[in-house]
């Protein structure tokens, strides 16, 4: 067994992860903790879940061992010119145990790597927001969209769910008997299918629902739409390819036609069996046919093999990840 070590983690809003391996691929530790980005929840309570995924991961790992880590965080840039959020990650990197230096990247550039070791390609996320990026040298280069829920976002969760809300509202002023997802949206709303005499009525119920709970919250409502598409209703069969289409265009906006280097899928509405991610596969094939389509996997391990990748000791990268990540 090889006695350096490498530590990936992959922090994200709701949970840390934290992996330990050695270079020869051996798992030598986990940690799982609560969110980690600071800009959801402050560098300290950040950084305080970051120390705890490092100490779970390295419970049974001499952290001298560990030559070099990787920290993948939506918003890196952020923490990056914010010095009292770079010193709270200092701290826990620290008070780990860990002498060795970090890396901090976008958590695109670890979905990506999660999914491939080419150096060059893109990667598109789809979960609550979305976002598509081109990777050049193992760098993120340009970015589409990934904006925000305002101004943004198209094809997410977010979007699926507000505009299946869009669509029922139009039902309702038409005076048309909901659509069948429209009535399961309703009920999620306001916990009645039924409609009022006054459809307007029901339209202002429909509206306050939304706007008493932050607009992300409307995200919730995709596994509806993508259910439904999975069913066959025509509502949710519609949203999903327009979907596709706005995911798609916004690799376009980053990737050129006729690249032929690897995309990488990431986020929950992508990586999974679900009719969104088969229709943004198909349509990316469309566009760039001779170009191969991976799922992104493992982001912990992912961040350990970028770690891993510039140590002297590491001769060939490539077969180094086949080690480390494991296949989506």
């Amino acid at each position: 067994m090889s006695d350096t070590a490498v530590v990936g983690l992959d922090v994200g809003g709701t949970s840390t992860r934290a992996v330990a391996l050695s270079l020869d691929g051996v798992r030598l530790g986990a940690g799982r903790a609560g969110g980690g980005n600071p800009t959801s929840h402050g560098a300290e309570r950040a950084a305080a879940e970051l120390l705890a995924a490092l100490r779970a991961a390295l419970a049974d790992v001499d952290p001298t061992r560990v030559r070099a880590g990787v920290i993948g965080l939506a918003g890196a840039g952020r923490l990056l010119a914010d010095p009292r959020g770079r010193d709270a990650f200092d701290r826990a990197w620290a008070d780990a145990g860990l002498r060795c230096p970090y890396a901090v990247h976008g958590d695109a550039l670890v979905a990506y790597a999660s999914g491939t070791a080419a150096p060059d390609g893109s990667v598109l996320i789809a979960g609550t927001g979305a976002i598509a990026a081109q990777v050049r040298d193992l760098r993120l280069d340009r970015t589409a969209d990934g904006h925000g829920w305002l101004l943004g976002d198209a094809g997410s969760g977010f979007w699926l769910g507000r505009e299946a809300v869009r669509r029922l509202l139009a039902d309702l002023d038409r005076g048309d008997a909901p659509s069948d997802l429209a009535r399961q949206v309703l009920a999620d709303l306001t916990g009645a299918i039924e409609v009022a005499a006054r459809p307007r009525a029901t339209a202002e119920a429909v509206v306050q629902a939304v706007t008493r709970r932050p607009p992300v919250e409307l995200a919730r409502l995709a596994p509806l739409v993508v259910t439904a598409a999975r069913d066959g209703e025509p509502t949710g069969v519609a949203l999903v390819a327009e979907a596709a289409a706005l995911l798609a265009e916004s690799v376009s906006r980053i990737r050129p036609a006729g690249a032929t280097d690897p995309v990488v899928l990431g986020g929950g509405l992508l990586t999974g069996d679900t009719p969104l991610a088969a229709a943004v596969r198909a349509e990316l094939a469309r566009r760039w046919p001779d170009a191969p389509l991976h799922s992104a996997g493992d982001g912990a391990a992912a961040a350990a093999w970028l770690a891993a990748r510039d140590l002297p000791e590491v001769a060939d990268p490539a077969a180094l990840h086949t080690l480390l990540v494991p296949p989506a």
